[in-house]
């Protein structure tokens, strides 16, 4: 069976956005034009993808089993051609790299890419925001080439390599007023009064992961909570008393030489950041790729990144 990788992207586009017209739109084809392709690809593999009617577009079960498979052959073919442009010298070629939502470590990422840019301006970058499970599940499927994730290396899925970038330990932040801001620097997360509101991460983030962790360890219920997208956010929150959060300690005490701040401490007034007694609750922070799978452009972005972690 000869199947067209055009066909297969083409597939893909319809099974992204469950819609033939928009499917046709992103792929720059008359949706007439799509349809007739994507018939073609269900008569090649013998078997209906999509179940059609006039309001709706599904997967059937054979189309569930082509998508993971047609998203890795895609990035195998455009891995081989980043290993033919490497024949340039590393001239040409791109970079999907995934970052996570949160400041990543003590490594400075900016940097890194500036380096890396800097040796191989050819080099074009794609670069990913999004959940940690959600990006090392990218990685896993070829759809990025490195992932940068809140991830500690027993969260990372079998099948990738990791490079520990840093262990950034987590703080309990809390209003002035509350009840543990006058008991000392370090604080236990079960001594929280049962009806404290817990200030959320992203859902499927890494430091969402790793906070829940940290109560499971204590214990404890996370408590009533609400989700916040901004770190930044979720301390002012918690300054004004709507209620406590749990972040990594760098993004309350930052570095001056990354940060551009004049002082280290980034607590808005009326927030009290508190050092979590579990020396387990850390935000660590991985760079996770393949190694059966890793491009020239990607093997020597994480060439300088681990040259840059060296350094700091």
């Amino acid at each position: 069976m000869a199947v067209d990788l055009r066909h297969l992207k083409y597939f893909l586009a319809v099974a992204e956005t469950r819609n033939f017209t928009q499917a046709a739109a992103s792929c720059y084809v008359a949706q007439s034009a799509l349809s007739q392709q994507i018939a073609r690809l269900e008569k090649d593999v013998g078997a209906q993808l999509f179940s059609r009617t006039s309001r709706s577009v599904r997967l059937t079960a054979a189309g569930e089993l082509l998508e993971p498979l047609a998203r890795r052959i895609l990035a195998d073919v455009d891995n081989a051609q980043a290993a033919l442009d490497a024949l340039s010298g590393l001239r040409r070629g791109r970079l999907r790299l995934g970052l996570l939502q949160t400041r990543a470590s003590s490594v400075d990422l900016v940097e890194v890419m500036a380096d890396y840019h800097a040796r191989y301006p050819g080099i074009d970058f794609h670069v990913t925001n999004a959940p940690s499970a959600e990006m090392a599940a990218a990685v896993l499927a070829g759809e990025l080439d490195i992932a940068v994730v809140g991830l500690g290396p027993r969260q990372v899925p079998d099948g990738l390599d990791h490079f520990v970038l840093d262990s950034d330990p987590l703080v309990l932040v809390v209003p002035a007023d509350h009840a543990l801001a006058d008991g000392g620097d370090v604080v236990d997360l079960a001594d929280l009064p049962d009806t404290h509101q817990l200030i959320q991460f992203t859902r499927g983030s890494g430091l969402r992961r790793q906070v829940e962790a940290a109560f499971a360890r204590a214990g404890v219920e996370p408590g009533q909570h609400f989700q916040v997208g901004q770190i930044q956010d979720m301390v002012r929150l918690a300054a004004r008393g709507i209620g406590v959060t749990v972040v990594p300690r760098s993004s309350v005490f930052l570095d001056p030489a990354t940060s551009g701040r004049t002082t280290r401490d980034a607590l808005p007034y009326g927030a009290r950041a508190l050092r979590i007694a579990d020396e387990a609750a850390v935000h660590t922070i991985c760079a996770v790729h393949d190694s059966k799978r890793l491009a020239p452009a990607a093997s020597a972005f994480l060439e300088v990144v681990e040259r840059h972690a060296i350094r700091d």
